[in-house]
């Protein structure tokens, strides 16, 4: 990810999806911080967020748009509570990137198997190439 405008979408892509279920939990707000602190977004750019509605942006980079999907399916688990508008909404954002189906819902599933919800990247890559052979 490398414009300041990039990194706004995805966060603005994360904070709409944190709150599909009608609501926003303190951890999702903490997690959704931590990522504009690592994406160098400042506090008030990050709260501003919350207030406004960006066009979405298509993310160009397979392995970025595969990045996205693994922190939207962090953030969905993060509460601790899975809702099924979060799972319909997860697998339309991830059909809208051009991902394979089948390999988010094994990374989904995997994740849900996991008991630190975490996967590593190797195993997400290995699941995505797996599918286009």
């Amino acid at each position: 990810m490398h414009t300041h405008e990039e990194k706004i979408n995805l966060l603005s892509e994360m904070i709409a999806f944190a709150i599909v279920d009608g609501q926003l939990h303190q951890r999702e707000y903490d997690f959704l911080a931590l990522v504009a602190c690592e994406l160098r977004i400042d506090k008030t750019t990050f709260d501003d967020l919350f207030h406004q509605e960006l066009p979405k942006k298509v993310i160009p980079s397979e392995m970025e748009r595969i990045n996205q999907f693994y922190r939207l399916a962090l953030l969905m688990n993060i509460d601790g509570v899975l809702h099924e508008k979060e799972q319909v909404k997860i697998h339309e954002i991830g059909i809208n990137m051009g991902l394979n189906p089948f390999a988010m819902k094994r990374i989904l599933k995997a994740m849900e198997q996991s008991p630190t919800r975490m996967l590593s990247p190797q195993f997400m890559l290995d699941l995505f190439q797996e599918q286009l052979n």
